[in-house]
C-alpha cells in the first residue's frame, strides 16, 4: 500500500471491509475450474484481499485525531476554492470510506488531501488537477469526525 500515513477509518467502513474480506474468502474457498474467466476473478479477489488487509493491519479506527483545526485523515475539512464563492465540506480519511453522512472522502493521497495535509485554518494551499492547472484552496474549517457527526445529528 502506498499511503502517506496510516488509513483512518469510520468504525462503519472497518466493519464493511472486514465483511468484504470475509465474503471474499468464501469465494475464493469455493471458486474451482480453469476457465480464463476465472482465473482472472481469482486474481482480482486475491489482490482485495491483499489490499484490505494491508488497510487493517494499519488502521487507525475511529479514534479522533485531536481537535486543534489541522487537516489530517479522520477531520472533517470545510474548504473554499478560489474560482468558487461556495465551501466544500468532505471526510478526509480512505478512499474505501462508503460517503456515510451524505459526506464526500477524500483521500490523504489525493491531490487535494496531499496539499492540504497539515494546513491550519485559513491557510492556502495549491495543488495541481491532472489536467495540469493550479489550484488555490483555503482550509475554513477542519473537526474531527466524530465531533462533526455528533453535531449533525
Amino acid at each position: 500500500m502506498t499511503t502517506s500515513a496510516r488509513p483512518w477509518l469510520t468504525p462503519h467502513t472497518h466493519r464493511s471491509l472486514v465483511r468484504e474480506r470475509a465474503g471474499l474468502l468464501r469465494a475464493e474457498s469455493v471458486s474451482g475450474g480453469d476457465d480464463p474467466d476465472g482465473i482472472v476473478r481469482k486474481r482480482h479477489r486475491q489482490n482485495r484481499i491483499r489490499q484490505i488487509d494491508d488497510i487493517l493491519r494499519d488502521a487507525v479506527v475511529g479514534e479522533d485525531p485531536p481537535d486543534d483545526g489541522i487537516a489530517e485523515p479522520g477531520m472533517v475539512l470545510t474548504v473554499q476554492y478560489d474560482d468558487s464563492a461556495t465551501a466544500e465540506t468532505f471526510l478526509l480519511g480512505s478512499r474505501d470510506e462508503t460517503g456515510q453522512d451524505d459526506l464526500d472522502v477524500y483521500s490523504p493521497d489525493s491531490p487535494l488531501g496531499r496539499a492540504l495535509a497539515g494546513a491550519k485554518r485559513g491557510e492556502q494551499r495549491t495543488y495541481r488537477v491532472p489536467n495540469g492547472a493550479t489550484v488555490r484552496v483555503t482550509l475554513i474549517d477542519a473537526e474531527p469526525y466524530g465531533r462533526f457527526r455528533r453535531l449533525a445529528r
